[in-house]
């Protein structure tokens, strides 16, 4: 057994922190430089429709996880493989959600450096935090996480 203090993954950042720091930064650079995308209606509608999207995907996936029992945070320890609900079809469907909101919210505002944070924000949270993860409940849980990798992909 782990150490309380070690038993966590060592994610680089909270992801929220990371989805609100590239959000920040593209919102930011396109108030610098604009660079504007179409204002087109059915940008704005599919926006919209992405930010309802990430919306719902996280609560439904944060309500899997407490009725799982296991923490949400990643600074805590994981009690669990969680396969049920969003995680059946997407290893981390919050991740995921992030994306889709920073892409929604870049498609509503209609400015392309926000829209390129969504790589960044992607990037980081690969890197940064999904493969940390793997790494830590690999190891904490073995074969049935290995089984879960096996069968379900890792954003969609």
């Amino acid at each position: 057994m782990q150490a309380p203090e070690q038993d966590r993954p060592r994610v680089v950042a909270m992801p929220p922190l990371i989805f609100v720091a590239c959000l920040a930064v593209g919102l930011g650079l396109n108030w610098l430089w604009p660079v504007s995308l179409s204002y087109l209606l059915p940008l704005r509608i599919l926006g919209g429709s992405l930010v309802f999207i990430a919306i719902a995907l996280s609560i439904s996936a944060s309500a899997v996880m407490r009725k799982a029992g296991t923490n949400i945070r990643p600074d805590k320890p994981s009690t669990t493989v969680v396969t049920a609900g969003p995680f059946g079809f997407t290893r981390n469907p919050m991740y995921l959600s992030l994306c889709l909101l920073n892409t929604g919210i870049a498609l509503l505002v209609g400015g392309l450096f926000p829209l390129l944070m969504t790589l960044v924000l992607a990037a980081i949270l690969h890197s940064g935090v999904i493969l940390r993860e793997e790494q830590y409940l690999a190891k904490k849980f073995g074969a049935d996480y290995d089984s879960y990798r096996n069968r379900v992909r890792r954003w969609i």
